[in-house]
C-alpha cells in the first residue's frame, strides 16, 4: 500500500516505495498539492511527481534512477556541427539566440503539446501553476533556443543547491531539444553540479550519455549537493 498525503503529511521514506512486483515499480504517495513547499520538500527527498490529467497526484522515487553526469554528456558530430553554427549566428546575424528564464512558462507549454506519437505528455495546467510558482521563487530554469524570434527549442527543471532536476524538453526544428540542454549542461558543469535527475531510463536520455544508478547511490549523491547555495545568475555560456 502506498500513503496518501493530506497537506500536513510528510513523504514516506523512499524505501518504502513500490517494487516491481506490486506493477507500479518507485511509486511512493499519492495526493497532497503541488506548492512550492511540497515540491521542494519532494525534490530534496529523491521523489518527483507524474501522473495523468484526471488521476490524483503520484509521487515516484525510483529505482533504479536515470542521471547524466554533466562531465560525461555525449556530443554527437552533427549535433557539434549544429552548436557552432548556432555560436557563429549569435555572434552575427543574431537569427539564432540561447536565452535561460525568459520564457519559462512557454517553455512548460511546448513541452506539454503533441508528440510524433500524437500524444501530449503528463504536463497538465496543475503542474504548469506549480512549476511556475516555483520558478518565480529562484527553484525552476528553463534553456530556449531561439530562431528569427520564435521559440523553436528548450528544457527545463528544478535547481536546488547543486543539484539539477531535468523535467521536460522539447523541439520545434532538428536538434532543438538537444542545443538547448548542451548549452544547459555546460552551464551547470562550469557552476559545480555534477548529477542531472532524468528521472526514468529511456533509450533518448541513453543517447545523450545518461546512465541508470540505483536509489541508494542517488540518495547519497543528491544529499550533499542539496546543501550547496544556489545559483543566483543564469545565462547561456559560450561554448565554444
Amino acid at each position: 500500500m502506498i500513503s496518501w498525503l493530506d497537506e500536513d503529511t510528510s513523504f514516506p521514506d523512499v524505501r518504502k516505495a513500490l517494487k516491481e512486483i506490486d506493477g507500479a515499480p518507485g511509486l511512493l504517495a499519492a495526493g497532497g498539492d503541488l506548492s512550492p513547499a511540497r515540491l521542494l520538500d519532494a525534490y530534496r527527498h529523491g521523489i518527483f511527481p507524474w501522473f495523468s490529467e484526471g488521476q490524483p497526484i503520484l509521487w515516484w522515487s525510483t529505482d533504479p534512477r536515470m542521471v547524466l553526469f554533466t562531465d560525461r554528456f555525449m556530443i554527437s558530430r552533427s549535433l557539434k556541427k549544429t552548436l557552432k553554427r548556432i555560436h557563429a549566428s549569435a555572434n552575427t546575424d543574431g537569427l539564432w539566440q540561447i536565452r535561460f528564464d525568459t520564457a519559462f512558462e512557454e517553455v512548460m507549454r511546448a513541452c506539454a503539446g503533441p508528440r510524433k506519437e500524437g500524444a501530449g505528455t503528463w504536463i497538465s495546467e496543475d503542474i504548469v501553476r506549480g512549476y511556475t510558482a516555483l520558478h518565480r521563487q529562484g527553484y525552476a530554469h528553463s534553456s530556449e533556443l531561439w530562431l528569427d524570434g520564435q521559440l523553436v527549442g528548450g528544457a527545463y527543471g528544478v535547481s536546488i543547491g547543486r543539484m539539477f532536476y531535468g523535467e521536460s524538453m522539447f523541439a520545434r526544428v532538428s536538434d532543438g531539444s538537444k542545443v538547448a540542454l548542451a548549452y544547459l549542461v555546460h552551464f551547470l558543469k562550469e557552476h559545480g553540479v555534477a548529477m542531472i535527475d532524468c528521472q526514468q531510463e529511456t533509450l533518448h536520455l541513453a543517447s545523450l550519455g545518461a546512465i541508470p544508478i540505483s536509489r541508494k547511490e542517488f540518495i547519497a549523491r543528491l544529499q550533499p549537493a542539496i546543501l550547496h547555495p544556489q545559483i543566483e545568475y543564469w545565462y547561456p555560456p559560450k561554448i565554444f
